[in-house]
This record gives C-alpha cells, structure tokens and sequence, in this order.
C-alpha cells in the first residue's frame, strides 16, 4: 500500500444484477440472501484505471476480484487499495463477466455482462462513500447495477503534544552555563537513526522549560508504539559545532504514560560514564505533559458530509480580444477550446464530484450587459439574478458562450465585487457543512488591487479558498502577491488569518504537442493541490470535528 498525502483508499465492490426472467429492482439492495435459481454461472469483477476518462480505450487493468459461483447478486470481498489524490481525476472502468468453469479467460465477449465508468472523487463524494451506478455496456438489454464503496485506510493519524524541562544539565560554556536544546531520533528497521524533531534552544541555563510541541505519531515512531526513541541533549553553538551533553532513550508507549504517572530521564554521557568512576549521569530531563489527538483528513471532512460548493467567475474586460476573432482569448474556435474553457472544465470537472446538487453559480465581470448596457463585475452567466447557478460544468460551458455572444467586453478589472459576494455567501454557514471554491479566470491586471486585498484578507477568516487562473501572455507579477504562499497577504495593518489564494498562469501548463487533455490535467493538478489543506486549516482553527458518516 502506497501512503500519499492525500490518502490511501480500499474499495469494496457489491456489483448486482437481474436478468429479464428475475425479479425487478424493487427494494432489493444487493445483499439478498436469497437462493439464486439453480445453473447461474460465476460472476467475476475486472477493472482498471481509465486514462483521458470515459469512453476511452487508453486504460490499465488494476485488477481483479474472486469469481462467485451461482449467483445473481454476488457480494465481492476482495478490496482493492489505490492512491487518492484530490486535485487529479481518478478515472476508474469496471467490467463484469460471466466466468465459464471450463475456462480461465474472461476475456470473450459472450461473456460480458455490462461495465460502468466512474471517477473515485464521485465514490469519495458521495453520502457515506457509497455510490450506485447502472452497469451498461450491452444494447438492449437490463444489466443491473454496480455498488461501489469506499473507505479510507487508517495509518497513525495521532498527533503528540508534549513539554520537557531539563534539571542540573552539564555545563558547558566557559563563559556561562549551557544554551540546551534536545534533538529526537526515530530508529529504523536496520538499527539507524533518523531525525525526526528539534527542540528550540534556551540559552543560558542548566535547568531549561522548552516549549510544548507537537509531532505525528507516525513520525515519532511509524506507527510502532514498542520501538526506541533517541534523545540527545546539546549545547548549541553559534559556529554548530554544538556540545553533546548526553542522551537518554524511551518509547511512546512509555511516553504515554506520562499522562499517569511522574516520568524522568537520566541524561547519560557514555565518554563520560567510561572514563569517570564516580559518574551519575548529566542531569535528568522530565516529561512534564503528553497528550494524543486524533488528525482529521480532508477525507474525513467529506465522508462527514462537508460539500464544496463551486462558483465561477469570469473576464468579459476588452483586454481579451473581439470574441468573434481568433487572436481573442475567448475565440470559440469548432476545432478546439478557448483558454478560458479549459481552465474552467480542468478545475470544475474534479469539483463537481464533491457537490451533490451539481449546480454551480457563474458569474461576468468587466462587461456591460443588457438591456441598459451598464458596466457590471458579478453578472449571472446564464442572465437569471435570482438563481445564477448552471446546471454541471457544461451548464456553466453554454452559459459562458451565450454570455460572449450577448454582452460587451469592457473594464476594469475588478475582483473584490465577486469576492465579496461569495464571502457574503460563505459567511451564513461556518460550521464545517459547507466550504466554498471561487475559481476566477482572468487575462489581466487587477483594477482593485487594494479592495481585493482587503476582501481576501475579510475573506481568509471563512470557509473559503480562491482559485486564479491567468490566461493569455500578459505579466501577472501582482497576482503572486495575492498568493500568500511566501509572504501573508495583508491589507490595512491586518494580516490574512490563513493563505487561502492559489494562482497560477495557464501558459505554464499548455502541453507542447498540443494535447489539451494532458494541459488540463496539470493545470487541475495544481491549482487543486493546496485545496484540501486549506480546508483543513479553517477546520483546524475553529475547533470543528468531522462529522460522523450515518451507520447503514
């Protein structure tokens, strides 16, 4: 099993089907213990990962399940274990057939009984990661349904805080006393060590109070709670040739215990031990709090029911280009998209997996509109202000182009209107259900740059993230400002409680062949990539657990 950061999932499969001389769908659930009429064949589950998504021929075989003999509705134990990463689209195709006894190979057509295609983001995403599909593939014909479930491999997601104070360290500076600080080690399976925290240095002193830390459980000892953990105590120098003062050696299952009971440490200095008879030891160090919490995944979030409610928000400014020409950024051309179209189907194709309703609100700016041909920066796509949501990405697709063919490319370009709007929306709903993605598409400068930047910064406190893609060949230097990766944004002596912007320039991820699925992929990959731990990161600071997936 790979670990990815992410996350590492198990699917188990519950295909079902019934065929014509059965009984119909009625409430049967796939789990029936029903006898099947005597002479069924075996049944027998292939899949495999899609690549460029379905119907597409390009794909890999990842595995297969048990064959069950004599059923209709066989119940697949074997679970297959992959790699979930958020930010890219996981297409999966899953075949079933009737295994013949008399021969190994399932491979002959006669024997297909059906196949459904599906993104694992759509089995993540929905309610208490199951999802019911149809099984296709056969003209004509009923082939029943596949279930599909989806469950996160648990891999030591505690998290430690503790605090160590030192008493009667060795001195070591001639001048003064000791400036100690404690490294940690993990050790590894073929007896090294590796460094897995460093305490901050307390200068001057032989009896130091470090401060509490934290550190993964997985870090500190792999998830192994008996192995040994090293500690050894310095005495830091300014030119790094740091003083060894001693070490000492435990567990976090001893560690542990500290939650119970008194624990301190000899701090041992073998040289010294060897060469000094009368040797006791280099102090003692004590383990004055330990506590363990669980770390909640972006997985968890979901499973608990957290939506992503995607909004879209695009430049109508006359930067673009007449859409009707093909120098414009907007130009439909009937051989492929515009820039502005594969950036909204890269993002929001992998969004709208997390949405239940799949109704995404889209938004102009930077255009006048009919009828009175006023300059507006947050008008409805699809021209209903009451209701600006379309229905799916490519809802949102034939708005945009309708939109091109009735509005009139103007300016400035103003980002805090659209902004401010979402943050408006996300602002009634903050208690962990609801977490918002703004995906703005632009060409050029920012008009606004100070109101955006007080409307991120108002913004960063919500459960919220903004996505900016820039498109075409102008210079976006600006835009990595508001991208708080380096340096926090801040706007009026207020800094932005989380970094919650992530630009990037579509021309970095054009694929030189010109192939536009690959472009989107990449594009999707990362800008979607800090998406999760944003949102953990607003989770975190308010305290909000996930919520507990309803039992079945």
């Amino acid at each position: 099993m790979a670990q990815t950061r992410h996350g590492s999932l198990a699917l188990l499969l519950s295909p079902q089907w019934w065929s014509s001389l059965c009984r119909s769908r009625g409430a049967a659930s796939g789990r029936s213990s029903a006898n099947p009429p005597p002479g069924l064949a075996p049944r027998q589950l292939r899949w495999g990962r899609v690549l460029g998504g379905p119907p597409s021929p390009l794909s890999l075989q990842f595995g297969r399940t048990e064959v069950i003999d004599n059923t209709l509705n066989p119940d697949f134990v074997r679970k297959f274990v992959l790699d979930y990463y958020f930010e890219e689209k996981q297409n999966l195709r899953f075949d079933v057939y009737n295994v013949d006894s008399k021969s190994c190979s399932i491979l002959k057509q006669k024997d297909f009984l059906g196949q459904a295609f599906v993104a694992l983001g759509e089995v993540i995403g929905s309610q208490r990661g199951r999802l019911e599909r149809p099984l296709t593939g056969v003209p004509g014909k009923r082939c029943g349904t596949i279930l599909l479930l989806a469950e996160e491999l648990s891999n030591c997601r505690d998290i430690v805080t503790m605090q160590l104070c030192a008493n009667k360290l060795d001195k070591k500076d001639f001048f003064g006393k000791s400036d100690p600080f404690l490294v940690f080690y993990r050790s590894n399976e073929d007896g090294t060590f590796t460094i897995c925290h460093k305490t901050e240095v307390v200068k001057n002193t032989l009896n130091p109070v470090w401060q509490p830390f934290t550190i993964p459980v997985r870090a500190l000892c792999n998830g192994d709670y008996d192995r040994t953990v090293k500690i050894d105590v310095y005495d830091w120098d300014r030119d790094g040739s740091h003083d060894f003062i001693g070490e000492f050696a435990t567990s976090y299952r001893e560690l542990s215990r500290a939650q119970s009971q008194f624990t301190v440490y000899e701090v041992l200095n073998p040289r010294k031990k060897c060469k000094k008879k009368k040797y006791v030891n280099s102090g003692t160090v004590t383990l004055l709090s330990f506590s363990v919490e669980s770390e909640f995944t972006f997985v968890d979030y979901i499973r608990g029911g957290t939506q992503l409610n995607f909004t879209v928000a695009i430049d109508f400014t006359a930067s673009n280009g007449l859409p009707s020409q093909p120098t414009s950024l907007h130009y439909a051309s009937p051989y492929q998209l515009s820039a502005y179209a594969l950036a909204l189907k890269a993002v929001g194709e992998i969004i709208q997996d997390y949405d239940s309703d799949k109704l995404f609100p889209a938004y102009g700016f930077g255009a006048k509109v009919p009828p009175d041909g006023k300059i507006s920066h947050q008008f409805p796509l699809n021209n209903n202000v009451e209701n600006p949501s379309c229905a799916g990405i490519e809802g949102v697709l034939e708005s945009y182009l309708q939109s091109l063919r009735t509005v009139q490319l103007y300016g400035p370009t103003n980002f805090a209107p659209i902004i401010n709007q979402v943050a408006g929306i996300a602002a009634q709903v903050t208690d962990g259900s609801q977490y918002h993605v703004l995906l703005i598409i632009t060409d050029g400068v920012i008009s606004d740059m100070l109101q955006t930047k007080e409307a991120i910064v108002t913004a960063s406190s919500l459960p919220m993230s903004i996505i900016i893609v820039g498109v075409g060949p102008a210079e976006f230097e600006a835009m990595e400002e508001l991208d708080g990766d380096e340096v926090r944004l801040s706007s009026r002596g207020r800094y932005a409680e989380r970094d919650i912007v992530q630009f990037v320039p579509f021309r970095d991820y054009v694929d030189d062949s010109g192939n536009q699925v690959l472009s989107m992929a990449r594009l999707a990959k990362d800008v979607l990539a800090e998406i999760p731990e944003q949102l953990l990161s607003y989770m975190k600071t308010r305290d909000i657990k996930p919520r507990r997936a309803d039992p079945e």
